[in-house]
């Protein structure tokens, strides 16, 4: 997976009207994603409450991004859980999409305890200093006070989904795994097999808590989840009694095919991903 993240990041041509460093939630990209390519998908704000909101959780004030159509409430909640790299411009891009679907959108900072990852350039030096440092029981609660949040600010919480990217995809599967109230969820590219957080079990090894509607969305060029584990995982659910989950395996298509600021975007396999989501969603009643 490390590999794979480091690959699709390779030189692309510069979009400099867009290429800066994060400063707050969802202001810029992140430094290790720079220079983003010219391809980069922005979706306005008109009609949309949407900018930064702060989600108390105890003692501690965790940022997050949140979008909405204006003046709405009782509206379906998503959460949005981001890349390695933390919530920068293209996750408060992707609320603001479901935000123009009817959805209160929110993606919580959750690894802003450990440190910026939108700061970090070095890879490897992100995830053994900050990503890996954020446990899923932490997680899991800053989630659960996104949800709580939503509940007091708009949102409709029986009807309630989570999505994610990369390590958000895994943390989308692991939030299906905690929270039985959970309506339905779709995972980008998340790995199943291996965990960040050391001693967090896997995905896999989580299957029989899974009861959510998870579609699971990934490439077959994916060099750091092979296929097989997404079978392994698929057995394990099944096993489990749960028959609900899906995975759709794009063929020739790498990690991060949806990061439309990366090379490694994909845009056929994305917009048809885009859709699935959005129709996963409304079948299962979010």
């Amino acid at each position: 997976m490390l590999k794979d993240e480091i690959d699709s990041l390779a030189p692309s041509r510069d979009f400099s009207r867009r290429s800066f460093v994060q400063t707050t939630v969802g202001s810029g990209f992140a430094a290790a994603v720079l220079p983003v390519t010219a391809q980069t998908i922005t979706t306005d704000t008109a009609g949309l409450e949407a900018g930064t909101v702060t989600i108390p959780v105890g003692d501690f004030q965790m940022p997050a991004y949140r979008a909405a159509p204006a003046g709405k409430k009782n509206l379906p909640v998503v959460l949005v859980a981001s890349e390695i790299f933390g919530v920068h411009e293209h996750i408060a891009d992707v609320c603001r999409r479901f935000a123009k679907q009817g959805y209160l959108a929110i993606a919580p900072e959750l690894f802003v305890r450990h440190g910026n990852a939108g700061a970090y350039t070095d890879i490897p030096k992100l995830i053994s200093e900050v990503v890996g440092k954020a446990s899923g029981a932490q997680v899991n609660g800053d989630l659960d006070a996104a949800v709580a949040w939503a509940a007091a600010n708009g949102g409709d919480t029986s009807k309630l989904a989570i999505t994610g990217f990369c390590w958000g995809g895994g943390t989308t599967w692991r939030y299906a795994a905690h929270n039985p109230r959970l309506t339905a969820a779709a995972a980008w590219y998340g790995p199943v097999a291996r965990s960040y957080f050391k001693g967090d079990p896997t995905i896999i090894e989580l299957a029989g808590s899974i009861k959510a509607p998870v579609l699971g969305l990934y490439g077959a060029a994916d060099g750091g989840i092979p296929v097989e584990t997404l079978t392994q995982l698929e057995a394990a659910l099944k096993a489990a009694g749960n028959t609900k989950c899906e995975f759709v395996v794009y063929p020739d298509t790498p990690h991060a095919f949806y990061a439309d600021y990366r090379p490694s975007y994909r845009k056929a396999a994305a917009d048809d991903a885009w859709a699935r989501c959005l129709a996963w969603f409304k079948k299962h009643g979010v």
